[in-house]
């Protein structure tokens, strides 16, 4: 997974499935340094890699950084949400819908903002914003379909026997 987010949010939807078939869900802290972090893996036939991004669209930062990830043993999937937040439907959360942030705002602190998440001296908290975010997920149905057919995709690559 991308990030701590994006790892904790697939735990806590598909996490018990993928202890029952092997798989481990691990973060990644960004993808920058993706194609170093899948070599040190080392990828093959019985060890087969998936990996989920944030905002893989066409001219983003994340589809030109995934590009260099050529192997038949990993999976690159994504999403088109600027960050795993999006996926969750904003009605699970209860809220009308996810916030625009303008351009230079940190995202997530831009959302905090705006929902008024913030803490004791009016900034923004995300990791307060982030607890309300994972609370309100309690099945796949709390979730956008956009991200549930890449996590699935990547189900199905990582646990196929052969390759």
């Amino acid at each position: 997974m991308e990030g701590t987010h994006d790892a904790e949010l697939v735990e806590r939807v598909w996490g018990h499935d993928l202890r029952v078939d092997g798989v481990v869900v691990e973060p990644l802290e960004g993808v920058d340094c993706l194609a170093e972090r899948v070599e040190e893996f080392g990828p093959g036939p019985d060890r087969l890699l998936g990996v989920l991004v944030d905002h893989l669209v066409a001219g983003s930062k994340e589809t030109r950084l995934v590009q260099g990830v050529r192997s038949a043993h990993v999976m690159v999937n994504g999403h088109p949400y600027v960050d795993i937040w999006q996926a969750v439907r904003p009605a699970a959360v209860g809220i009308r819908g996810w916030p625009e942030v303008p351009r230079g705002v940190p995202w997530k602190e831009g959302v905090c903002q705006a929902l008024g998440w913030v803490d004791r001296r009016g900034l923004p908290d995300p990791v307060a914003g982030w607890r309300r975010v994972l609370g309100a997920v309690g099945s796949f149905r709390d979730l956008e379909p956009a991200l549930l057919g890449a996590v699935e995709e990547l189900i199905d690559f990582v646990t196929t026997e052969q390759r």
